[in-house]
């Protein structure tokens, strides 16, 4: 038997007191003249949005916007579950999970949730470890059992479509893998990547250069993975502490990881990026979401195995350019599109042309 909460975001004026405090005394360092985003987060837009944090931006205005939205929480094997689910007014509507990665949460979807409601049943949790569920940090496979739970036994989905991206890819996977009953179809914006285990003369050319191409970006932006993946704790205390780092760690991936040209605003505004942040700073889950690197590292898990299920695949020009050839080598890929505009976050960044993709795909299988 299950306990289903309704649930409001209610944060105390103290945390928005001391936060506002930290704010206001945070010890800028040092950084070279001109330098951008190049050694990472822009001081000039990071002193910017402090500012603008300490000035202009209304939690209470964010937090009323998000309360409209109906929200929940369970407790399943031990672990608080957050989400949102909102029904159709359609009687055939389909039932659809959105899951998020790092560093976003489920903020990402807000925008697509009005473009997707006409024709499906929408459950958006927030992963373990992430903004308002337990801070528990899971693996792929035990993210997707619990999720399976909430769909099949506490909604009452016996099937149902899961969409994600970035660590929701991961899990998407999972549940496709270890519940293909009731996985009826999976939309992915990443598959997976190569890691240098795999037979080079059996890969195209295409997928050959897109390996090459992952290996380079490991070196050159992998770094916070490996430290996520090794030693979470040790960035931990600053993280938890600072706002303006929190801020830093998080706000470098979404400019780094949106489509190419123009400049961070351009993509996303202050008030979108200081709410996902913000929701991170309330629930203080930066390290638990860390740790879902940590626990899910040097495991054979369901998400790496090949999934059968129908998926649609779109690949955006922020994101890693993966070619088709490796999709099929990864998921049974329906449908495969590659989108110029929107990245990482392309749900956030991208809504109508990511929600238009997910609508026409899961509409397509039979």
């Amino acid at each position: 038997m299950f306990t289903v909460k309704p649930f409001k975001i209610d944060v105390q004026q103290t945390v928005l007191d001391d936060l506002n405090n930290r704010l206001r005394q945070t010890r800028w360092p040092d950084a070279p003249e001109n330098i951008g985003w190049q050694y990472g987060t822009d001081s000039i837009f990071l002193q910017s949005l402090v500012t603008y944090w300490q000035n202009g931006y209304d939690w209470r205005k964010q937090e009323a916007a998000l309360n409209k939205f109906p929200q929940f929480t369970v407790e399943i094997d031990g672990v608080t579950i957050h989400f949102l689910h909102i029904k159709s007014a359609n009687a055939h509507a389909k039932p659809l999970l959105l899951v998020h990665g790092w560093p976003d949460c489920f903020y990402r979807f807000h925008k697509v949730i009005p473009l997707l409601t006409k024709d499906y049943d929408l459950v958006i949790p927030s992963i373990p470890g992430f903004g308002f569920s337990g801070r528990v940090a899971m693996t792929d496979d035990g993210s997707a059992k619990v999720f399976a739970t909430l769909m099949k036994d506490v909604l009452g989905y016996q099937t149902f479509f899961a969409a994600g991206g970035d660590v929701g890819s991961g899990i998407v996977k999972s549940l496709a893998n270890l519940y293909p009953e009731n996985v009826a179809a999976i939309h992915l914006t990443d598959v997976g990547y190569p890691n240098g285990t795999e037979d080079w003369s059996t890969m195209s050319p295409a997928e050959q250069a897109f390996g090459q191409f992952i290996q380079q970006w490991w070196f050159k932006e992998g770094a916070y993975a490996m430290l996520h993946a090794t030693k979470p704790q040790t960035q931990a205390y600053g993280l938890n502490d600072s706002p303006a780092g929190l801020a830093s760690w998080i706000i470098e991936k979404f400019n780094t990881w949106r489509t190419p040209g123009g400049v961070i605003e351009d993509h996303f505004s202050k008030d979108e990026l200081l709410t996902n942040v913000m929701i991170y700073w309330v629930s203080q889950t930066i390290n638990s979401s860390m740790r879902t690197y940590a626990v899910g590292s040097f495991q054979q898990l369901a998400s790496s195995q090949k999934v059968n299920t129908p998926t649609g695949v779109a690949v955006f020009s922020g994101d890693a350019p993966t070619p088709k050839e490796w999709a099929e080598r990864k998921v049974n890929v329906k449908r495969f599109t590659v989108i110029e505009k929107g990245g990482h976050f392309a749900a956030l960044e991208a809504p109508e042309i990511w929600a238009g993709e997910v609508d026409t795909f899961f509409k397509s299988v039979k």
